[in-house]
């Protein structure tokens, strides 16, 4: 349900999100009647909410580190009073305020970002209060060069001033001009911040912010900065609150989050927080992303054994196979190193589903460095790979780099790799055809469920399952756990129809699920209210006590 077009009762009550009440106005309006004879009469017109909300929308590009940052982006307009435009019956054809949360990864996020600012330039000439908002690291990189780029943007900040952002548009919207403040570190922890989160049975965490590694083709370290830890008393209180509000997985964000210590100096915090995480009840899974091989150690892998809520899936960037290429990129390991680490964890957990990141073309990469990656790859059996083309980064060491790759020849060494790694993906989902998973159902994974007639979610292993629900049976929610056999493998899912075809089929109904059901019978998005930051206190960090470990 959403926010529709209310009339205006004798007694109101206060609308979600603080706005105001439909009001009522009058104006003179005056007709021709018959004959001549001209009639003044007063029109009572009833503004509706729609009339007197201001709406938001937020735009993201880029990691899970920039969708949780949305998450809090749409926090703190919400508690300045906006509303979700997505959650409005009737909305205007363009929220009042649009902000992007941009990525400075990739070359294309550059022209995406002023190809949309394009888009929205003819809505804004015909509506100037609508407010434009760019933040992200491409802001942070690009700072007042998007305003003498895109002049019909009103503000611009960075990735270490997020909770600036309502006051700076009520700066701009008071000073009629443009407002740019970017802050070379960061002054606040960003979970201290409100949050408005997509899901009511899955969440964000993040431990960490910034990155102390210098790979030659990465900006992120300059956009984001060093590397701050959060104090684990802190991250454990707050996924205890989100546990108590419905939330039954649970996603660690950081840069590097087995780097996670570095600043207060544990080399070992990471593991003992994997393992505190499994002592919290009604958590039932756990996720991490990303870590980093340099840093992986056995102490984190046996930890991820131990832990039943720690989920078997590992995403560990390998980026080349090549260790020229790997030197070259500032990257502190080698492919025999980094099989080590993929070799230890399929011994310590069976049937681990690991994926990567690969970069195609990087500079003074030759033929056999490419097929040294497709050796890596082939031996890694990874079951996925977000696999890039390399792009120039200006400000990045690479950007500099002699022996630049031509495009045709990137783009064919990428078409190859991509063939590898399709075949690799489904040979490795094949093995899983006639396995019991356990999926946990979401909203908005199956692009063709309402085609195909199916739920769709995700494994434990993270895995992409599409199942159908036979006639007649309980039909589980988005955060219920279904049990079912996959039927069909694909390199990019699996099908799950036994249910339909005689075989296994259950629900279990979570608190995960009953979370997104109360959602369902309130006005709004869909979406959990907005919670408050966690409060950051400066102060010695807390020990964490791992639990004992039978051998």
């Amino acid at each position: 349900m959403g926010v529709g077009r209310w009339p205006v009762p004798a007694v109101v009550a206060l609308p979600p999100s603080g706005l105001r009440p439909p009001v009522a106005s009058s104006a003179a309006v005056t007709s021709v009647r018959a004959g001549g004879d001209r009639h003044t009469a007063m029109v009572v017109r009833t503004r509706t909410l729609v009339d007197v909300m201001k709406t938001y929308q937020v735009r993201t590009y880029g990691c899970q580190m920039n969708v949780h940052d949305s998450e809090r982006l749409s926090g703190l307009l919400e508690s300045a009073g906006y509303v979700d435009i997505a959650g409005v019956v009737d909305p205007p054809e363009t929220a009042d305020v649009v902000v992007f949360n941009t990525c400075a990864v990739r070359e294309n996020a550059d022209n995406k970002l002023y190809g949309n600012l394009g888009q929205l330039r003819p809505a804004k000439m015909k509506n100037p209060a609508m407010q434009i908002a760019v933040g992200g690291c491409l802001a942070q990189k690009d700072r007042a060069a998007i305003v003498d780029r895109a002049p019909w943007v009103d503000v611009v900040f960075g990735t270490h001033n997020m909770g600036s952002l309502p006051a700076l548009l009520d700066r701009a919207r008071h000073n009629r001009a443009a407002e740019v403040e970017i802050l070379e570190s960061l002054d606040v922890f960003p979970s201290t911040l409100p949050t408005r989160r997509a899901s009511a049975y899955s969440a964000f965490v993040s431990i960490s912010v910034g990155c102390n590694n210098t790979c030659t083709f990465c900006i992120v370290p300059t956009l984001r900065g060093k590397e701050m830890d959060r104090r684990p008393g802190a991250i454990l209180a707050e996924i205890e609150a989100l546990v108590a509000q419905g939330v039954i997985e649970i996603t660690l964000l950081g840069q590097n989050v087995n780097s996670y210590g570095v600043e207060f100096g544990d080399g070992l915090a990471f593991g003992k927080l994997l393992r505190a995480c499994g002592q919290i009840d009604g958590l039932e899974r756990i996720r991490f992303t990303s870590p980093h091989p340099a840093a992986f150690s056995e102490d984190v892998i046996l930890a991820m054994a131990q832990t039943p809520n720690v989920m078997p899936s590992l995403h560990m960037p390998l980026q080349s196979g090549s260790d020229k290429v790997l030197r070259a990129m500032r990257r502190s390991y080698r492919s025999a190193a980094y099989l080590g680490i993929l070799d230890t964890v399929r011994e310590h957990i069976p049937g681990a589903a690991i994926t990567t990141d690969l970069i195609v073309g990087f500079p003074g990469e030759t033929e056999e460095d490419f097929q040294e990656t497709l050796r890596v790859v082939r031996a890694a059996r990874f079951a996925g790979a977000f696999t890039f083309q390399y792009s120039i980064r200006p400000g990045t060491p690479a950007a500099t780099m002699a022996n630049q790759i031509p495009k045709d020849v990137v783009q064919e060494r990428y078409q190859r790799l991509l063939a590898v790694q399709e075949e690799l993906s489904w040979a490795e989902n094949l093995k899983l055809v006639g396995q019991s998973v356990e999926v946990l159902v979401a909203q908005g994974e199956g692009r063709k469920d309402a085609a195909t007639a199916r739920l769709s979610g995700r494994g434990r292993d993270n895995r992409l399952v599409h199942l159908a629900v036979p006639p007649g049976a309980e039909v589980p929610r988005p955060g219920d756990v279904v049990g079912v056999s996959v039927t069909r493998a694909a390199p990019h899912h699996l099908v799950a129809d036994s249910g339909v075809q005689g075989g296994s089929f259950t629900v279990r109904r979570t608190t995960g699920g009953d979370a997104w059901q109360v959602l369902q019978d309130m006005p709004g998005s869909g979406r959990p209210a907005v919670t408050l930051g966690m409060p950051s206190l400066r102060r010695a960090p807390v020990a964490i006590m791992a639990p004992a470990i039978c051998s």
